[in-house]
C-alpha cells in the first residue's frame, strides 16, 4: 500500500523558520514527482513546490521562491521542504503528494501537517 507521511508542522512566529518531511513507503518514486500542497482555512489548496525524484529538478511557486527550498534523500525515501521567513498568511495545513511525470494529477497524497505562523 502507497503511503505519504508528513511531519514537522507546528506552531512558529512570522519570520521563523520550519522544516517539512515527506517518508513515502509502499513503491519507489523513481518516476516520480513529489509535491507539496498548503490549504489555509476557507480557501483553496495551492501547489507551494515540487521536486522530480530522479533528477532532483526543482519548482517553486512565485510566493515562495527564493524562501523554501524542497530536497530528498534518497536512502530515506523522504522529501523535506524547508520554509524560511515565514509569513502569516502561510499558516495551513500542508500536504506531500505524488504524481508519475508526466501525469496531470497528484495521485497519492499524505495526510497533511499544520502549520500555524503567528504574527
Amino acid at each position: 500500500q502507497v503511503q505519504l507521511v508528513e511531519s514537522g508542522g507546528g506552531l512558529v512566529q512570522a519570520g521563523d523558520s520550519l522544516r517539512l518531511s515527506c517518508t513515502a513507503s509502499g513503491r519507489t518514486f523513481s518516476r516520480h514527482a513529489m509535491g507539496w500542497f498548503r490549504q489555509a482555512p476557507g480557501k483553496e489548496r495551492e501547489f507551494v513546490a515540487s521536486m522530480r525524484w530522479a533528477n532532483g529538478d526543482t519548482y517553486y511557486s512565485d510566493s515562495v521562491k527564493g524562501r523554501f527550498t524542497v530536497s530528498r534523500t534518497v536512502a530515506r525515501n523522504t522529501v523535506y521542504l524547508q520554509m524560511n521567513s515565514l509569513k502569516s498568511e502561510e499558516a495551513g495545513v500542508y500536504y506531500c503528494a505524488a504524481r508519475r511525470v508526466g501525469a496531470r494529477a497528484y495521485d497519492v497524497w499524505g495526510q497533511g501537517t499544520q502549520v500555524t505562523v503567528s504574527s
